[in-house]
């Protein structure tokens, strides 16, 4: 069932593709640009997210360091 959903979004990705950029091809190409662009486009889209998560947990991280920076400095540093 994948394959056929593969070619199904391939040739509306194909499609669309092929007639933003203003292109005539036949049934096959749009089919193949669209799988191709399915698959050129999900590496790229999990690269991407991969980077965004990777610098998201920096900055979870960084957050947290800064609130327990402010928590100390709040309640621990003025008791002495």
């Amino acid at each position: 069932m994948s394959v056929v959903y593969l070619i199904i979004i391939g040739a509306a990705a194909g499609f669309l593709a092929t007639r933003l950029m203003r292109m005539e091809t036949d049934i096959v190409t749009t089919i193949a640009i669209g799988i191709a662009g399915a698959l050129i486009g999900g590496l790229v889209l999990q690269v991407i997210l991969t980077v965004a998560g990777l610098l998201g947990g920096l900055i979870g991280a960084v957050l947290g360091a800064l609130l327990l920076i402010w928590a100390y400095r709040t309640y621990i540093a003025r008791r002495k």
